[in-house]
């Protein structure tokens, strides 16, 4: 005979699935700033111990206010993935995306090229000064290459941007070639943000607003969980987790961007 305090455990997790599961699914609207990003975690699938990705969205829409999107649990972060969990967002009603700051991962490149293809994409500033420190040949280069960088990115305006980046590159030309050439070929995709209203460039130069507000929460609450036992224990606490966030967020009074100034 089954235990009642497992029969009422059981009847509440399906409660709570349901309620999760219509989070998830909720109608969309506009959004005019999309942030993408993934965390790995650990869960049993078929028997066997894997890493899963979790994958997530933000936006900003006319509202002025941030918004948890939706979260999707896969095996990877190959294109498939990617393009299933943005391919469900505009069944869901997304629309009107201008831009979106994400890392550069293939799968997500793709994905994004193919669904949102329109949309400009600013590639993470804060990860692409993580990458070209492991492009640094030595010590010294990995030191300072991040100040250099911050140093083009903090230009007032594009073409002074590009000029800084041009005169980082030249340095290295001789002393780092194949540095230089990396910067050369991939720190413009990070000069995207220059095409935004001044006032807005901060909010959207990288994904640390996913990284602090969500990825670190997750990281803090999933912490306690060494393995899931499942996707779907998995994909029920990281639901949770945004909820709350995404509430919190609708309840602050206070504008995360301001449209009025764009349209000045």
């Amino acid at each position: 005979m089954i235990e009642p305090e497992v029969v009422r455990l059981c009847w509440a997790t399906k409660l709570l699935d349901e309620e999760l599961e219509a989070w998830r699914n909720r109608p969309l609207g506009e959004i005019r700033y999309l942030i993408l990003d993934a965390r790995y975690e650990i869960m049993r699938h078929g028997g066997v111990v894997r890493d899963a990705a979790v994958l997530s969205a933000i936006g900003v829409g006319p509202d002025e206010r941030r918004r948890v999107l939706g979260v999707s649990v896969a095996l990877s972060e190959a294109e498939v993935h990617w393009r299933c969990f943005l391919e469900s967002l505009v069944v869901r009603g997304l629309r009107g995306v201008e831009f979106i700051v994400s890392d550069d991962h293939a799968g997500l490149r793709a994905a994004r090229r193919a669904v949102l293809g329109g949309a400009t994409w600013q590639r993470s500033q804060f990860h692409l000064a993580q990458n070209a420190i492991h492009h640094a040949p030595n010590a010294m280069i990995r030191k300072r290459i991040g100040s250099e960088l911050r140093a083009v990115w903090n230009a007032e305006t594009l073409p002074k941007a590009e000029t800084a980046l041009a005169e980082l590159v030249a340095n290295y030309r001789d002393t780092a070639p194949k540095l230089a050439a990396w910067l050369e070929e991939n720190v413009p995709e990070g000069l995207a943000v220059f095409t935004l209203p001044e006032h807005h460039r901060r909010r959207l130069r990288t994904s640390n607003p996913m990284e602090r507000a969500v990825q670190q929460e997750l990281k803090r609450r999933t912490a306690k969980v060494r393995v899931f036992p499942s996707e779907d224990a998995l994909l029920r606490l990281v639901s949770a987790i945004l909820v709350e966030i995404d509430e919190q967020w609708a309840s602050d009074t206070k504008a995360y961007i301001k449209w009025e100034c764009q349209d000045a």
